[in-house]
C-alpha cells in the first residue's frame, strides 16, 4: 500500500513537472514573440496571448519530454547569445512569401543551413504535409480553419502550413532536430497522425470533447 502511494505521488509529480515545462516553453516563446518586429508595426496577434497559448500548447503537448527539454534549452541558448528564434522563424518564412526582401535583409543575418540539414528537414515536411492533407480530407471544416497547406499557395498575406513548418524547423538546434526526427519516425511507425493529435489538443483546449464535436459545430 505504501509503495502504491509513493508511486502515485511520483507519477503526479512527474505529470506536474511535464505540464510546468510545456507552459514554460510557451511563455518563453511568447516573450520572444513580443520582441519580434513586424513590418508596418506591431501585429495584432502579438497581443493575443489566449490564442497564442492555445495554438502553441496544442503542438508541444504532442512532443515527448526529451524533445521538449531540448527545445527549452534552444530557447535559453538563444537568449544567452542574443538570438530570437521566433524572429528567425518568421524571417525564414519570407524566403517564400517575400523572397527579394528575404535575400536582401534577412538571409545574410541568420544561420545558413547545410544541404544535408535542408534535406533532413524536407523529409520531415513531406511527412507532415501528407498527414495534414489526410486530416483535412477527413475533417474538412476543421481543415478550412487551418492555414493553406502548401508553399505553392503562399502569398504575401498568407503563409502556408508547409512554409511555417519549414521556418520553424530551421530554428532548431541539431540536437532538437534529431529528437524531432525520431518523434516523426515513431509516429509514422505507430500509424498515428501528428496533425490530428495537435488539432485534437486544440479543440479540447477550446472546450470540445473531441474532433467530431468540433467538426459538427463548424457545420
Amino acid at each position: 500500500m505504501v509503495n502504491e502511494t509513493n508511486e502515485t505521488i511520483e507519477a503526479n509529480e512527474a505529470r506536474e513537472a511535464a505540464a510546468d515545462l510545456t507552459e514554460a516553453i510557451v511563455r518563453h516563446e511568447w516573450n520572444q514573440f513580443q520582441d519580434t518586429n513586424n513590418e508596418g508595426g506591431r501585429a495584432s496577434c502579438q497581443g493575443n496571448w489566449p490564442v497564442f497559448h492555445q495554438m502553441r500548447l496544442s503542438q508541444f503537448l504532442t512532443w515527448p519530454a526529451d524533445l521538449q527539454r531540448s527545445y527549452a534549452e534552444d530557447l535559453d541558448e538563444a537568449d544567452r547569445v542574443g538570438r530570437n528564434l521566433i524572429t528567425e522563424k518568421y524571417g525564414r518564412m519570407m524566403a517564400s512569401t517575400a523572397p527579394e526582401q528575404y535575400r536582401e535583409t534577412i538571409e545574410p543575418y541568420i544561420p545558413r543551413l547545410s544541404e544535408v540539414r535542408v534535406a533532413r528537414q524536407e523529409a520531415i515536411i513531406a511527412q507532415q504535409v501528407a498527414w495534414a492533407a489526410d486530416f483535412r480530407s477527413r475533417y474538412p471544416r476543421l481543415g478550412e480553419a487551418m492555414r493553406v497547406l502548401t508553399t505553392a499557395e503562399d502569398t504575401p498575406q498568407a503563409t502556408s502550413f508547409e512554409t511555417y513548418l519549414r521556418g520553424e524547423l530551421g530554428t532548431y538546434s541539431e540536437r532538437t532536430l534529431g529528437l524531432y526526427e525520431a518523434m516523426i519516425a515513431a509516429k509514422r511507425a505507430a500509424g498515428t497522425n501528428l496533425t490530428e493529435e495537435t488539432i485534437l489538443n486544440t479543440v479540447r483546449l477550446g472546450g470540445f470533447s473531441g474532433l467530431d464535436e468540433a467538426e459538427a459545430q463548424l457545420a
